[in-house]
């Protein structure tokens, strides 16, 4: 059997549909599973144990080149090549996890004899449903993401034992973890929190001041280390944050990839985040997190499992799901003594005497 899972971003997204593959692959262990995932994903999935073959999509990267005359015999030509490895295969199954626009074209574009995903009733899935063959009954979007994803396949006759990620990480991702500690400082005695400031939506922001106090706070208070973690284009943020604490830390934005990152968070005794994908990566790896909430809804998409702890803003208007807010932003509500309280009841270490 040759099945195609289609799920091509965003990092969080892509991490909430890994639980469905290794059901997948429990259920067939001999079937062929293929997944086709955008180049910023990509990481999470490439070299997986429960796949056989990863199809890369650099569809952002194409619609950049073909706006230059230069690069645009180049994107053309990359284009067709992905096109023609998608096709490549005639799938007994096709299943579509994604529900947006971008999925529909790689769906009705590959070849297969099922073409599966959820019907007409999810939020935001543009009409993808218009290119399935079969169509599943929709969840309430009130279920959370990564559970939404298991009752697809459940809905196929595959049974779900566990929820397992099998994240492709290696001993030379550890390596690479290891000597970014060493040559920043930081051992192995001492325990290590996460913090991932940063997020695509502006909503989604706690104040940059106030991460430089709770990390400040932290290092007076435990004896613990402190790094920063985040994409290259969150540098200048995580920078300033760095700059203005009166103890040092570790910046490591821009210099992990997305299996280092994984690494890194499972070598952690805390990841501290805002609502954003290296949350889930953490949560993924089995580190407690806290999570600062504001205009989005946990019980959909915060950190899935035990152990973690989400400090919501206490606005009445809060889940908006607004990318830009009027009313001042309900994540400047949240205090870094509630964050410090969710870090202490999580990290159980002793205080550092005085």
């Amino acid at each position: 059997m040759k099945i195609l899972i289609v799920k091509l971003s965003a990092i969080g997204d892509v991490i909430h549909t890994l639980p469905a593959l290794c059901a997948l692959r429990r259920h067939l262990p001999t079937a062929q599973i293929d997944w086709v995932v955008e180049e910023a994903a990509a990481d999470l999935v490439v070299g997986h144990p429960d796949l056989d073959r990863v199809i890369v999509s650099r569809r952002k990267a194409w619609m950049r080149d073909l706006i230059d005359r230069s690069r645009r015999p180049g994107a053309l030509a990359e284009i067709n090549r992905f096109f023609g490895e998608l096709r490549s295969t005639r799938y007994d199954l096709i299943l579509d996890f994604q529900a947006l626009l971008k999925s529909a074209l790689v769906v009705a574009l590959a070849r297969g004899r099922r073409k599966v995903g959820f019907g007409r009733g999810l939020e935001h899935m543009e009409h993808s449903y218009h290119v399935l063959s079969e169509r599943i009954r929709p969840p309430s979007m009130e279920v959370h993401a990564l559970t939404r994803n298991l009752m697809m396949v459940q809905a196929l006759g595959v049974p779900v034992a566990e929820v397992a990620y099998r994240l492709p990480v290696t001993e030379a991702d550890w390596t690479a973890v290891e000597l970014l500690l060493a040559n920043g400082g930081i051992g192995g005695n001492r325990p290590l929190v996460a913090i991932n400031p940063v997020a695509q939506w502006p909503t989604k922001l706690w104040p940059e001041e106030r991460f430089a106090l709770l990390a400040d706070r932290l290092l007076e208070r435990y004896d613990v280390s402190v790094v920063f973690t985040g994409g290259s284009g969150d540098r200048p943020v995580t920078e300033r944050i760095v700059g203005a604490m009166k103890r040092p830390a570790l910046d490591l934005s821009g210099r992990t990839s997305l299996k280092q990152l994984a690494a890194l968070y499972k070598r952690a005794r805390l990841v501290v985040s805002t609502d954003t994908g290296p949350m889930h990566l953490a949560a993924a790896v089995g580190t407690p997190v806290v999570a600062l909430f504001g205009p989005t809804a946990p019980w959909r998409t915060g950190p899935f499992g035990p152990g973690h702890h989400i400090v919501r803003a206490p606005a009445p208007c809060a889940p908006c799901f607004k990318r830009r807010c009027d009313a001042g932003g309900c994540m400047h509500r949240i205090s870094v003594d509630r964050v410090l309280a969710a870090v202490n009841g999580n990290l159980k270490l002793e205080t550092v005497p005085f």
